[in-house]
């Protein structure tokens, strides 16, 4: 049952190519963000489309295989975990962020798809 306590699956399009850094341990680390839509109608009844933007960070192997297959506007269906973390700013600001860790992802589109 622990797997189900913090398990996120988003459909969406990457909004840039993937960014890669490989550490001085030989450890990779992919940074990326997925757009989804979602469609409601408003007040009027008109059918809206609202954009939400989703920071996605992979280690590893899996950061590895982002940087071979994904590319900017392709589709991906993404899994992991929510990771919530804090930092202050220079100015001694305290600000939050709420990333996606994910350990596993599907290209549904062609590579040069977008």
């Amino acid at each position: 049952m622990n797997a189900l306590r913090n398990k996120v699956s988003l459909i969406g399009r990457l909004g840039a190519q993937p960014e890669l850094v490989t550490f001085e341990s030989g450890r990779t680390l992919a940074r990326f963000s997925i757009a989804t839509n979602e469609g409601y109608k408003d007040k009027s009844g008109k059918w809206q489309e609202q954009t939400q933007w989703h920071n996605i960070v992979a280690w590893g192997n899996t950061a590895s295989l982002v940087g071979k297959i994904l590319n900017k506007g392709q589709e991906v269906i993404v899994q992991g975990r929510l990771v919530n973390k804090s930092y202050e700013t220079k100015s001694g600001e305290k600000r939050f962020s709420t990333e996606i860790e994910m350990n596993e992802f599907l290209a549904i589109g062609a590579k040069n798809d977008g």
